[in-house]
C-alpha cells in the first residue's frame, strides 16, 4: 500500500524496504530479464541528492511542497530542481550519461526510449497508463490541451468544440496560439477535430490536411512562445480565446479570474517522469517513486494543479468540484486521448511539421 503524507512524516517508516525491494525489481529497458542491481538498504542508508529536472513554474512549486519535502525529511535526500535543457534531456533519454535522475517528459517520448528507461517496481506503477508503457514512468499527471476564455468575453456561451473555435463569426476575436517548434502539443489533432476528423481515425496523422486547417485560422491567431503568456493575453483582451495545457486556465482561476474550459475534445495528453538508464542516483529516485504513487498526494497535486492523477484511487479523495476541473475525471466523456505510441512513431516528424508551418 501506498504511503500517505501522515506515514512519511513518522519516523521509520517504511521506504526502507521499498528500497531494498525497489533495488531487485527495477531493470533497465534492455535487460528486464536481468533486473538492475544496487546497494539497497533502508531509508536511512539513502543519502545524497537527487538532480531533478521538469519546466519549473506551479507544477514544480506543487511537487516542492507535496512531494519533496516529506521525502527529505524522512530520508535526508535532497531533491534540487533544474529547469530542463532539451540537449541534456534528449541525450539521456538516448542513453547518454548525464546529471538527471528524473526528467519530465511526454509519454511519446518515452515510447521512443524504452530501452534508456530504469523501470518502476510493479506497486508503484501507475494504473492510467497503458500497460505496455506503465512500468517506464511515473509521476503521471494528465494534461488537457483544452480551449479557455474570460467567461466574461461570451456571457451568452462560449465555443465549445474545435469547429466553434475556428468559427470567429459566431465567437468574434483573437486565438492564442502556441508559437514555438517544440510546443506542437496536440496541435495537429486539433486541427484535424476541427476539420470533422473523428477521434478514433485521427492517427496517423495528416500533416498535410492539418497545415490546410491550420493555414485557415492563422490570421485570427496571436501566437506566444511561453506557457504564462496565455494568461497574459487572455486578462488584457489581445486573445478572446486561447488554446493551451489546462494548468495555465487553473492559474488564472487561482488568481482571481473567472475562466471558462470547454472540456468537449479537449485532447488528453499524459506527462510523466521518467528516470534515464545512467541517472546519477539510482536508489534515491526510485525510492521516490513510492511517494509519488500514493493516492492522498497525489489528489493534493490534483487540487493544487487541476492536472489529473495517474493513480486512479486519487479519485477517492478528490472533492468533485475539483475533479470537474480534470481533464480525464471520469464524467468528462467526450474527451480525445492522445495515442502516445502512434506519436512516437512520428516525433521527428512532428517537430518539424511544427516548424514549418511556423516559418510559412
Amino acid at each position: 500500500m501506498a504511503l500517505t503524507r501522515r506515514d512519511l512524516r513518522r519516523a521509520g517508516t517504511g521506504l526502507g524496504a521499498a528500497v531494498a525491494s525497489i533495488a531487485l525489481l527495477a531493470g533497465c529497458g534492455d535487460d528486464a530479464d536481468e533486473p538492475q542491481t544496487s546497494s539497497g538498504g533502508d531509508a536511512a542508508e539513502l543519502s545524497g541528492e537527487i538532480i531533478w529536472s521538469d519546466f519549473g513554474g506551479p507544477t514544480n512549486e506543487a511537487r516542492q511542497e507535496i512531494y519533496f519535502a516529506p521525502f527529505a525529511d524522512d530520508t535526508g535526500v535532497e531533491v534540487t530542481s533544474v529547469v530542463v535543457n532539451d540537449a541534456m534531456q534528449e541525450s539521456m533519454m538516448s542513453g547518454e550519461p548525464g546529471d538527471y535522475d528524473a526528467t519530465h517528459v511526454g509519454l511519446d517520448l518515452v515510447y521512443a526510449n524504452m530501452d534508456n528507461v530504469i523501470q518502476i517496481p510493479a506497486e508503484f506503477q501507475d494504473e492510467a497508463l497503458p500497460d505496455d508503457i506503465r512500468a517506464y514512468a511515473f509521476g503521471t499527471f494528465f494534461v488537457g490541451h483544452a480551449q479557455g476564455y474570460l467567461t466574461s468575453t461570451f456571457p451568452d456561451g462560449g465555443p465549445q468544440t474545435w469547429a466553434d473555435f475556428w468559427d470567429v463569426g459566431t465567437y468574434p476575436g483573437k486565438r492564442a496560439w502556441p508559437g514555438t517548434p517544440g510546443s506542437y502539443d496536440s496541435s495537429c489533432e486539433i486541427a484535424l477535430l476541427a476539420d470533422g476528423v473523428a477521434p478514433e481515425e485521427l492517427y496517423p496523422l495528416d500533416f498535410d490536411r492539418c497545415s490546410a486547417k491550420l493555414d485557415e485560422l492563422r490570421p485570427e491567431m496571436v501566437f506566444y512562445t511561453s506557457y504564462p503568456e496565455i494568461q497574459q493575453l487572455l486578462v488584457s483582451g489581445t486573445a478572446a480565446i486561447a488554446v493551451g495545457p489546462s494548468g495555465q486556465f487553473a492559474a488564472l482561476r487561482n488568481a482571481g479570474e473567472d475562466v471558462t474550459v470547454s472540456w468537449n475534445q479537449a485532447v488528453v495528453a499524459p506527462n510523466v517522469i521518467a528516470i534515464p538508464k545512467e541517472a546519477p542516483n539510482p536508489d534515491n529516485i526510485l525510492a521516490l517513486t513510492e511517494v509519488f504513487h500514493d493516492p492522498e498526494l497525489q489528489a493534493e497535486f490534483a487540487a493544487r494543479t487541476n492536472y489529473g492523477p495517474g493513480n486512479p484511487e486519487a479519485y477517492e479523495f478528490i472533492p468533485e468540484d475539483v475533479q470537474d476541473n480534470l481533464v480525464n475525471a471520469p464524467s468528462h466523456t467526450e474527451v480525445v486521448y492522445q495515442d502516445s505510441k502512434a506519436r512516437s512513431e512520428v516525433t521527428e516528424d512532428l517537430l518539424n511539421w511544427y516548424t514549418t508551418w511556423l516559418a510559412g
